[in-house]
């Protein structure tokens, strides 16, 4: 079965019994939305401490991961990245509220871009422009900030509940010009073809879409061919997009790279290998925010054991 397509939202849909703990989850974040930013990033640190303590079957997939992607380090140094990567879980439902209820002029003094000038020159050569980003922590409010200041497109997954599926797609609707289903490729390649900026995050485990094995933190990976095809049928040049928070908690930095050299090329490992490389970049050098509680490497290559105890 295709996946479901996402619904703008509408309040009596969902009075059922069953949807009323997603109601008090928004009803929470709403409140939490009112709060001054240093006051939120501690709520948030609150919250990732929780979390850490009730999902231990994926504190062992964060240590499966961790060990795997970094042998040199110390149990001690894992242990840290794993501890701030649930901070960082916490802080970015906190930062969910702020992109959904925080206006404009609010936001927007939290903002340093840094290499908006690569984006500028592709899209003064007539190109459309792919932001290439991973699954990092703070991908949601990335995405965000970017939209204060230009066009945005994003490709989204459905979400399991219809409630959140439905409320997140229309929240995301009023800031970013097109949200767009990932199994909605035509509509995603006319946007690009219009000049505008397209979020794009293909690190995830997509067993039933063509893959090659490429390399991604020293790792066979299973990585989505897609990208190669996206860049190619839109003609747009594809740039490694990294949205940082900044250490003391006062806003972000939004990093836009060079675009991928010979990218598409016509070797779709070296192209799987070039996505995932412009990921492992950001990865290396901020590894407490990524999202290590994904199984980003549960498909494995014929014959070779599983990956995930």
């Amino acid at each position: 079965m295709g996946e479901r397509s996402s619904v703008p939202f509408k309040a009596s849909d969902y009075y059922s019994p069953r949807f009323w703990p997603m109601w008090f989850l928004i009803g929470m974040l709403r409140l939490v939305s009112m709060l001054p930013l240093g006051v939120e990033i501690k709520f948030g640190h609150l919250l990732g401490r929780f979390l850490y303590l009730l999902t231990r079957s994926r504190r062992k997939v964060v240590d499966t991961n961790l060990a795997r992607c970094f042998p040199d380090k110390s149990d001690a140094e894992r242990n840290r990245i794993k501890r701030h990567c649930y901070q960082n879980i916490g802080i970015s439902v906190v930062e969910m509220a702020m992109c959904w209820w925080w206006p404009a002029d609010e936001l927007k003094p939290l903002v340093e871009i840094r290499g908006r000038e690569h984006l500028d020159a592709v899209l003064r050569s007539g190109r459309g422009a792919i932001l290439l980003t991973g699954h990092f922590t703070s991908l949601e409010i990335g995405a965000r900030l970017l939209a204060l200041f230009m066009p945005v497109q994003v490709m989204y997954r459905t979400q399991r509940n219809p409630f959140f599926d439905s409320y997140l797609y229309t929240r995301r609707s009023r800031y970013f010009v097109n949200t767009v289903s990932r199994k909605n490729t035509l509509r995603l390649i006319k946007g690009i073809k219009n000049k505008i900026p397209t979020w794009y995050a293909p690190d995830q485990d997509f067993r039933r879409e063509r893959n090659e094995f490429a390399p991604f933190m020293g790792i066979p990976t299973a990585t989505i061919s897609a990208s190669s095809r996206l860049a190619r049928s839109s003609g747009a040049a594809m740039l490694p997009y990294y949205p940082e928070r900044k250490k003391d908690g006062s806003g972000y930095i939004l990093h836009i790279d060079p675009p991928l050299e010979n990218f598409p090329s016509d070797n779709k490992f070296e192209d799987a290998s070039a996505v995932n490389q412009s990921i492992e970049k950001y990865v290396r050098l901020f590894p407490e925010n990524y999202t290590w509680i994904h199984q980003r490497f549960k498909t494995r290559p014929a014959g070779e054991p599983p990956f995930y105890p």
